[in-house]
């Protein structure tokens, strides 16, 4: 803004005093000092405002303002409270330097003038970035990638000191300035983002991690929708990124606020070029998996792998293991196809920690067919390497940073279940690897909870056999080994039914259980002459210790 507008405007209060045909000079922000020598706070550009508490003789006017001069000040503003006039030293000093000077009425506060400087050199600012922002969409949109989020994200700093990180609808980081968010204000975001768009709250939503609070803007590509159709939110809350800055824009004016949606269809611009880029990788793994279901020859799929592997791994000497990733996205009601749901959220979740970039995901071909989303995910040769006898991804590791929020992106009506199969060397296990992956999701998916995984190494233990054992079944048999000793603890508090978790787990050792549960081992053999009297087993022979085993895992 500029002096003149000053000015110009009453509820300022301002009066001119000197330095008429400077009055074009430019405002880039405010000051309020009574230093006799601010100038190590000064960038150029302020205006200064003043109670003269520095003034203590007339001398003191000529190097005060002979700073400010040197310092690129736009003008002086000196309140008359507490003066009254303003001093002749200082009208000749500020008239010698050029610097305009202003009066400031008594009735005005210092506070009034900074509130609208800052406010008006704010929307400037915004505007003039704005400008930016409409220039680099466009060349965005008409070309090649102009630099990525980061180059907008610059622009909110550089020009609007706000920061501000784009992440996936799981939590990850995918572009923002240094440091980056930690991992878990990460999650705690995309949670409460994804929680937010469910809940259908307005936005942008606001979210709290410790101390800081953040404006989250929903980051929505366009990708595989005709424009302007119809969409159920469950179809791309899981896949929409988010842009969170760190501030709170409660009481942003609208032309801020309009920005901020500018920034978000920037961004929504490259979303799409990364979804349009991921094509040729998606359409590998459909080929791959058709080979697969249609029972094709090994040669006929090695044949198409051998063509995968220089796409998803470039440089690759040594043909690379392959492991299966199958997940499945299901909405209560089923009127909404998974298979795009899980699909967008395999390619974001399967990130190789180890690459860096924009591209970090692309080491990953994912098809869908129906609700099911499968992921091809090659891994480099071992070479012998004796700790990568378990390579690539695993189960609880691949939930352990995004349950959260994905569970409050499904909310009460959806479910992701996943499965991972073991790591295989050649088109001859890559079925066996994909019927084993299968299996797990299924496993998965008897347990409970809104997001849960499960590997392969489950697929060799009990685990296996208790999901599908049928609910009535599993109550019966639970019901006659272990309601005689839970009606027992509720009577007598025995705590009978711990005491038998601990034996079993310690392997039927006297000793060591009664250790375990600070018991005399006494006490220990008369709790386990109860249970066995209450149910009419022997807890030293191999066949109940099992039987018990399976109804606590089932109850």
């Amino acid at each position: 803004m500029r002096l003149r507008a000053l000015l110009n405007t009453d509820a300022l209060g301002l009066r001119l005093l000197g330095g008429e045909d400077e009055l074009d000079r430019t405002v880039r922000g405010v000051m309020t000092t009574d230093l006799k020598d601010p100038s190590r706070y000064l960038s150029g550009g302020e205006l200064v405002l003043t109670g003269l508490a520095w003034r203590h003789e007339p001398a003191d006017s000529e190097p005060f303002v002979r700073i400010l001069a040197s310092a690129g000040v736009s003008a002086l503003a000196v309140g008359e409270a507490e003066l009254g006039d303003i001093p002749d030293d200082l009208l000749v000093a500020c008239a010698r330097h050029r610097l305009p000077l202003f009066a400031v009425h008594e009735s005005v506060a210092f506070a009034t003038i900074t509130e609208h400087v800052v406010r008006q050199v704010s929307g400037e600012r915004a505007g003039d970035l704005a400008a930016v922002v409409d220039r680099h969409r466009r060349m965005m949109t008409s070309g090649p990638a102009g630099g990525g989020p980061d180059v907008v994200l610059d622009l909110l700093g550089s020009d609007l000191d706000l920061r501000a990180w784009v992440l996936s609808p799981a939590g990850r980081p995918i572009a923002g300035p240094a440091p980056e968010l930690p991992a878990e204000v990460c999650a705690a975001l995309a949670a409460e983002h994804l929680a937010a768009v469910r809940a259908g709250r307005r936005e942008p939503h606001r979210a709290t991690a410790g101390a800081t609070t953040y404006s989250l803007f929903p980051i929505r590509g366009s990708s595989g929708r005709p424009r302007g159709a119809a969409r159920d939110v469950r179809e791309t809350v899981l896949s929409d990124w988010v842009l969170a800055v760190e501030a709170d824009a409660g009481d942003w004016p609208a032309e801020r606020l309009d920005l901020l949606q500018g920034v978000t269809q920037l961004i929504a611009v490259e979303r799409d070029r990364r979804d349009a880029a991921r094509t040729v990788r998606r359409r590998l793994a459909q080929e791959v998996l058709e080979l697969l279901q249609t029972g094709a020859a090994p040669a006929e799929i090695a044949a198409r792998l051998r063509v995968a592997a220089p796409v998803l791994l470039p440089g690759l000497g040594a043909a690379p293991l392959w492991q299966v990733v199958v997940a499945q996205v299901e909405w209560d009601g089923g009127e909404i196809e998974g298979g795009p749901v899980a699909q967008s959220l395999l390619e974001e979740i399967l990130v190789d920690p180890r690459s860096t970039g924009p591209e970090q995901s692309d080491r990953i071909a994912v098809a869908h067919t129906g609700d099911e989303a499968i992921a091809l995910v090659p891994l480099p040769a071992l070479s012998g390497d004796p700790e990568g006898s378990e390579p690539g991804v695993l189960a609880d590791a691949l939930l352990a940073a995004v349950r959260d929020p994905l569970s409050a992106g499904l909310d009460d009506d959806g479910r992701l279940t996943l499965g991972v199969s073991a790591a295989v060397h050649s088109a001859e296990g890559l079925r066996g690897a994909l019927e084993e992956a299968r299996h797990a999701r299924r496993v998965a998916a008897a347990r409970t909870g809104r997001v849960c995984a499960a590997g392969h190494h489950e697929l060799a233990s009990h685990v296996l056999l208790l999901p599908f054992v049928p609910d009535d079944v599993r109550r019966a048999f639970t019901a006659r080994l272990l309601d005689p000793l839970r009606d027992y603890d509720r009577r007598h508090r025995a705590e009978l039914i711990p005491t038998l978790e601990a034996f079993l787990e310690c392997d039927g050792s006297w000793t060591r259980c009664a250790t375990r549960l600070h018991l005399h081992v006494n006490t220990l053999r008369y709790r386990v002459g109860r249970i066995e009297q209450l149910t009419s087993r022997d807890l030293s022979r191999l066949e109940d210790k099992l039987d018990f085993f399976l109804a606590l895992r089932m109850s």
